[in-house]
């Protein structure tokens, strides 16, 4: 049987990226072109590692924004993508066929000085609380790759979204590719040595597969989200396993029992 991946890319977390003042890293935003490109060079290093340790498929996840960020020409023609959005999943098309996974470019939650931390939407969110823990998109999606038994392998990202992936996947590979400063200010590392660390560090996390785990979040779970405006936590849809609605804590913040994390999307 042959080796599968699945390179998760986001735009954030990359080298030389810091949105726009005010603005963060949406499409038509000064740096949103070169996160782009730099999005493509770093999982394209990420990709020739895995190929070059005997990989036989090596999926791409665009999962920016709407999921149509990347020039897919650009890439080794070895690869294939999923972009996109529409299909009420978050993470489509990941199953038990996949050795690992890998996560580029993404980024904090919600922490003093991390550059553009988020949870899934920083015009929406606040926080997202699991058992009172605090998680971001990288906590979530390794978790609904390890509901199907996959690996997290790498996390390349600023050095908080680092420290953050070292506390919950302390087996994982990482490359940390600037210093946070504040939301759209850090020091980062030239983009061409970002890119020679990825290759080497996912070289190192592929020989050394059999170290890595599989993360997942024990279900049923407490669930607490904390929106940016009162009426988005009054509209909030989210239900307990007996189909009462989450709980409100404050004018803000609505909390509840979820017994499988994808139902929260």
């Amino acid at each position: 049987m042959g080796t599968k991946y699945c390179i998760s890319v986001d735009l954030e977390g990359l080298a030389c990226v810091v949105g726009a003042y005010g603005q963060g890293l949406a499409e038509g935003t000064k740096n949103y072109q070169f996160a782009v490109q730099q999005g493509i060079r770093e999982a394209n290093a990420a990709a020739k590692a895995l190929f070059d340790n005997g990989a036989d498929e090596v999926v791409i996840w665009d999962c920016h924004g709407s999921g149509i960020n990347l020039d897919y020409t650009l890439f080794d023609k070895r690869c294939k993508f999923i972009i996109g959005a529409g299909s009420r999943l978050r993470f489509p098309g990941i199953d038990d066929s996949f050795d690992g996974v890998l996560f580029i470019g993404y980024h904090a939650y919600d922490t003093p000085k991390a550059t553009l931390a988020h949870v899934y939407s920083s015009s929406t969110f606040v926080s997202h609380q699991i058992n009172g823990n605090e998680v971001g998109e990288l906590q979530m999606d390794a978790a609904i790759a390890g509901k199907r038994g996959v690996k997290t392998l790498f996390v390349s990202s600023d050095d908080i979204c680092v420290a953050q992936a070292k506390e919950s996947f302390p087996w994982v590979k990482t490359v940390i590719t600037k210093q946070s400063l504040a939301w759209n200010n850090c020091i980062s590392k030239h983009p061409e040595a970002v890119c020679d660390e990825i290759y080497q560090a996912v070289c190192d996390a592929v020989k050394n597969i059999d170290n890595a785990k599989v993360y997942t979040i024990d279900e049923p779970f407490e669930l607490t989200v904390k929106y940016k405006r009162i009426e988005y936590a009054q509209g909030c849809t989210l239900r307990n396993p007996d189909n009462t609605p989450f709980e409100f804590i404050d004018a803000y913040t609505r909390k509840g029992i979820l017994n499988d994390i994808e139902q929260y999307f």
